[in-house]
């Protein structure tokens, strides 16, 4: 019997379709006897899981995967994974996802996770099962023969092999909705009254050394064609009356023509859609996709605008073609069509984050003079475990990753995997304050339009208290902006999602 776990994402986030699951699972199906267990959905997500396993017989191999990401995923998993394995210590427990592909070593230091899959797991996670399930041979000579897998060897060391290949998207089996109630996860969003996720594709072609997912794909982009995707859409929107689709895709706009077809496809069907990009990509399509686009629901592109600075943006390893003049321009582009920019910018970057703050803060208003729809989401610069100029820096100043699953659900901790750290070695106390007095005024002065519970009164009267903030440069000690903020449980998507 197989558990796969979902844990839960935050106490005010509403859940989402639990993705990565159901492509392990569609992989499995033939196989394997599972079931989906999503912690977002379940009131008591220990005692459900507690009961599926007492439900097995005792001879019958009993393997649990947690897919786990940083922050509030990680930060339920630790207590809920180590209590599994207290009290059911036969219990095979696996990690995969997000934060065990980078800090594998980690996860194996504690006394409750088993295996780490690394990496794109459908196929690898197939092979550690059938290799446990295996009567011959010798059970820790075969473990070392899985790509993407890590484990302990005999002295209780962590090791890991190399990460497994990337199945293309394309090759593998479609989704079994059957497996997970997803009328539950449709829910009403600013893109629509019913809104469902979907990924349709895997990694992103560029090396930006600020970002994680470099490490698990080395560059590589594989994607679904535009038929298959239009297919789930069509049926999203036939089955359960879906009219917008989030698409989770690190990066969806890579190739034109898939898009161009995609949106040649759907734009009958009256959805309303969403997905990520590169500036410097979306600069390049013709005319022609962009209507198409626009006429088939198209409503926001979230953009890593990253930074003002030209020469911030080559030591992230943005690439030649990326440029504080090309984040102006796309702003202008998406309001010709109706197209919401969505710009995530990372501030605080070192050697020098005071300037970096201020250059940064500068730029963003130029971004609003431009298009003042434009979604602002601001971050402080986090390093991840990736060789470069920025994480390098980061060393020299002290910086160091957590060597334990206790340490890394610390609060300390729990804020940095949001970007959001106070604790920083580069970032000064002073300088946090600063940063986060100018969000506050511009998230008033600005209302984002994701909040689809802020209403127009409201909207209108956090405007105007903070219009002469906003007009006179003046963000200190904006306590007023931060009661009416809370008053309206003020909510933002790098927190709390759509």
């Amino acid at each position: 019997m197989l558990l796969l776990y979902n844990p839960q994402s935050s106490a005010n986030k509403k859940p989402v379709l639990p993705c990565s699951l159901l492509a392990v699972g569609a992989v499995l199906e033939a196989a394997h006897e599972y079931q989906i267990v999503d912690g977002n959905l379940e009131g008591d997500p220990l005692g459900r899981l507690d009961e599926l396993i007492r439900q097995q017989r005792s001879d019958e191999p009993l393997v649990v995967g947690f897919t786990v990401m940083p922050g509030p995923q990680l930060q339920q998993s630790v207590p809920l994974a180590a209590e599994i394995k207290h009290r059911h210590p036969h219990v095979v427990m696996v990690w995969g996802g997000y934060f065990p592909t980078q800090h594998w070593d980690a996860c194996l230091r504690s006394d409750f996770v088993d295996y780490v899959i690394r990496g794109h797991g459908e196929y690898a996670f197939a092979q550690l099962l059938e290799g446990l399930q295996s009567p011959s041979g010798n059970p820790q000579r075969r473990q070392f023969d899985y790509p993407g897998l890590a484990y302990r060897d005999p002295a209780g060391v962590p090791v890991s092999n190399p990460l497994a290949p990337i199945p293309h998207p394309q090759e593998l089996p479609s989704f079994h909705f059957e497996r997970v109630p997803v009328e539950r996860y449709v829910r009403k969003t600013f893109l629509g009254e019913r809104t469902l996720g979907y990924h349709s594709s895997y990694g992103c072609p560029f090396f930006c050394n600020f970002c994680a997912v470099v490490n698990m794909v080395d560059g590589r982009w594989l994607a679904q064609s535009a038929g298959q995707v239009a297919d789930v859409v069509r049926l999203y929107h036939e089955r359960w009356g879906v009219d917008a689709v989030e698409f989770y895709d690190n990066n969806f706009f890579v190739n034109e023509k898939r898009v161009a077809e995609f949106a040649r496809l759907i734009r009958h069907l009256g959805v309303s859609w969403w997905g990520e990009a590169r500036i410097d990509t979306m600069l390049k399509f013709s005319d022609e996709t962009w209507r198409l686009m626009a006429d088939s629901g198209l409503h926001m592109v979230f953009l890593g605008a990253e930074s003002g600075s030209d020469e911030t943006l080559r030591r992230m390893n943005k690439g030649g073609q990326a440029s504080a003049e090309k984040t102006l321009h796309i702003a202008r582009k998406m309001a010709d069509y109706g197209i919401v920019p969505e710009m995530s910018f990372v501030l605080g970057n070192p050697p020098d984050p005071e300037q970096d703050v201020s250059d940064t803060i500068a730029f963003i208003r130029r971004v609003k003079e431009v298009n003042p729809a434009t979604e602002i989401i601001m971050y402080l610069y986090t390093p991840v475990p990736l060789a470069g100029d920025l994480y390098e820096q980061a060393k020299a100043e002290g910086f160091a990753f957590p060597e334990t699953l206790d340490e890394w659900v610390s609060p300390e901790w729990l804020n940095f995997s949001q970007r959001r750290s106070a604790t920083m070695p580069w970032v000064k106390q002073p300088l946090q304050e600063r940063l986060h007095d100018f969000e506050r005024v511009l998230n008033a002065y600005y209302p984002t339009s994701t909040d689809v519970n802020l209403q127009g009164n409201w909207r209108r009267l956090l405007k105007l208290a903070s219009a002469w903030r906003y007009h006179a440069g003046y963000y200190r000690f904006p306590f007023e902006l931060q009661a009416m903020q809370k008053l309206v449980a003020y909510q933002r998507p790098e927190t709390s999602g759509f």
